[in-house]
């Protein structure tokens, strides 16, 4: 399946989704994080990893600094700000200028944390509660035209996976998402600024997230970019028995079929691999594209 062209607007920068999936690498600054157990937790490790992503070919670096793990407490926004805001500012600065340099995200609910990337340098707001979290959040994100990833979630990360159940869960899922797009643009939002993001693994079964993978179609009929994180996430490892570090190879499997269904951005740990297999999607793209006609 090809995938359908559309522009994003994230502040100044507009990104041309196309052919070829997008890579957000994920840059945890936490000590709790599911994946890494708190690699990149102190300022200067973040600043280093970030720049390597860079290196590697992320079109978008994505900080954060709260877990959001199943099972993770809150963090306090003062904190969160102070885990952050250094990193941030030290990967505008290094960024400025800079031909085809990445777009910073910052991964936040919480409106203060959000404001203090976005007035470093940063160009888009990912928030899992897709503004709903904090009722500031709408206006500070739309104030500045930051891009904004509206995630889909059912309940905390505390406690979201609790006997999480849909009717149907693609479609619960994209019609929530739908709604909320229609929320925004109706508050004065610019429809070109939001993409949408069915919050694989946060509140949803091994058969939810499948069934979501396999009806991508669903989101993209709302006309806005998916973004999508599959990334050694829990249901690879139920599906190969691999430990959350051995998951490469199945996350690679994931992201190429979610590619292949249409996903304009993948949210990945391991960038230069993900890069290559992006590659090799647009290559099929092209070619199926070519062949068509």
């Amino acid at each position: 399946m090809t995938t359908r062209p559309l522009s994003w607007r994230c502040r100044e920068r507009v990104l041309s989704l196309g052919d070829r999936p997008l890579i957000m690498g994920i840059l945890n600054v936490t000590p709790d994080s599911f994946s890494d157990g708190g690699r990149d937790a102190s300022p200067d490790a973040a600043i280093a990893r970030g720049l390597a992503l860079a290196r590697d070919g992320a079109d978008i670096v994505d900080v954060g600094g709260e877990s959001t793990r199943p099972g993770a407490e809150p963090v306090g926004a003062a904190e969160e700000i102070r885990r952050i805001a250094p990193v941030v500012e030290a990967l505008a600065a290094a960024f400025r200028g800079a031909a085809e340099a990445p777009l910073i995200s910052i991964d936040t609910r919480k409106a203060a944390v959000a404001e203090t990337a976005l007035a470093a340098g940063a160009s888009i707001v990912n928030d899992v509660t897709a503004l709903t979290g904090d009722p500031a959040m709408p206006d500070m994100a739309r104030r500045y035209e930051a891009g904004v990833v509206l995630m889909h979630m059912r309940g905390e990360p505390a406690t979201m996976q609790k006997n999480p159940a849909y009717d149907n869960a693609a479609h619960d899922v994209a019609d929530t998402l739908a709604a909320r797009v229609r929320t925004l643009c109706a508050a004065g939002f610019d429809a070109a600024t939001l993409a949408v993001d069915p919050g694989i693994g946060f509140g949803k079964t091994l058969e939810h997230n499948l069934h979501i993978l396999a009806r991508l179609d669903l989101l993209l009929d709302l006309g806005r970019p998916v973004v999508i994180g599959l990334s050694r996430k829990s249901f690879l490892g139920k599906l190969t028995g691999r430990e959350v570090n051995e998951r490469l190879a199945g996350s690679l499997a994931a992201l190429v079929l979610a590619a292949m269904g249409g996903a304009h951005v993948l949210r990945v740990h391991d960038v230069r691999e993900s890069v290559d297999a992006a590659r090799v999607v647009a290559a099929w793209r092209t070619k199926t594209e070519k062949e068509a006609t």
